[in-house]
């Protein structure tokens, strides 16, 4: 898997990323949390993911690693969790982006280590609305690569209902940091850990005063979920990991190709989804 160096950022000297400028035009910016992954993962479980990833993949490609951000908005409330909110994160990633633009790179590959609902979609929207605001930006791409997009193996495990904590992530741990592995691997009790993998937003208690749809509800943590695991740890393998982490570095890697071929020199017209509309 492994051809040459990684190109890391923040290890480089001002002359050394002056001639990195002239052999690529792409940075791969790791997107991380800091959050609640069981008693048997570390609190940067998914910084680990995006950041060893990254670094693999730029060593097959030549493209620069940006310093990882660990900060992100995951909503949960246990012991060694760290939200942003979700629209800070965003407006977060957008100035990170620009600089990287200033500094003369022109393809931004975003590395998502880490999903959530809310951290999701306000990553997404704000990328699109950055590039909206901004079209003097006419030779920039930016792509939006969640880890788990690129990995057949990965995709098989989310339809058995395995997510947060799991047995792919705690594979993915095994494969790149087995020294954060902790033992044992210790679920919630069988109904809540059930409730969590029926679906992973199940770990937030949504309650209201006013039992009306229009009014706003309050969600936080639910006090009776201690561990937070949404899958099946147990299964994991070191194996497992290699292969996801192959398949995910490689679909990243061929992502990085289709941009820089300038194959997107011409714009391309996409239909409109249609959207749910307000007419008042």
């Amino acid at each position: 898997m492994k051809s040459t160096m990684p190109r890391i950022w923040e290890t480089m000297t001002v002359n050394e990323m002056r001639q990195v400028l002239r052999k690529t035009q792409t940075v791969i910016l790791p997107l991380g949390v800091t959050e609640q992954h069981g008693y048997h993962l570390p609190l940067c479980t998914d910084t680990i993911d995006a950041w060893e990833i990254a670094k693999l993949i730029s060593a097959r490609t030549g493209a620069v690693v940006a310093p990882a951000l660990p900060y992100s908005f995951s909503g949960g409330g246990l012991p060694g969790t760290i939200n942003v909110s979700p629209q800070v994160m965003s407006l977060m990633v957008q100035d990170i982006v620009s600089s990287i633009i200033q500094n003369g790179f022109k393809h931004i590959i975003v590395l998502l280590g880490h999903g959530g609902s809310e951290n999701f979609l306000a990553l997404k929207d704000g990328l699109h609305m950055y590039l909206r605001a901004n079209p003097q930006l006419t030779d920039i791409v930016i792509a939006f690569a969640p880890v788990w997009k690129f990995s057949s193996t990965w995709a098989r495990i989310f339809r058995r209902k395995d997510y947060h904590a799991g047995e792919a992530e705690t594979s993915l741990v095994m494969a790149l940091r087995p020294d954060l592995l902790k033992t044992p691997m210790v679920e919630d009790p069988p109904r809540l850990a059930k409730l969590q993998r029926d679906n992973p937003d199940n770990y937030q208690l949504v309650e209201t005063l006013v039992d009306s749809p229009h009014v706003v509800t309050r969600i936080r943590q639910r006090p009776d979920i201690k561990v937070g695991v949404m899958g099946y740890p147990k299964a994991a393998n070191v194996r497992l990991g290699r292969k996801i982490v192959g398949e995910t570095v490689a679909g990243i890697s061929a992502l990085i190709r289709q941009v820089e071929c300038r194959k997107h020199k011409r714009y391309k017209e996409i239909k409109i989804k249609r959207k749910e509309m307000v007419i008042v």
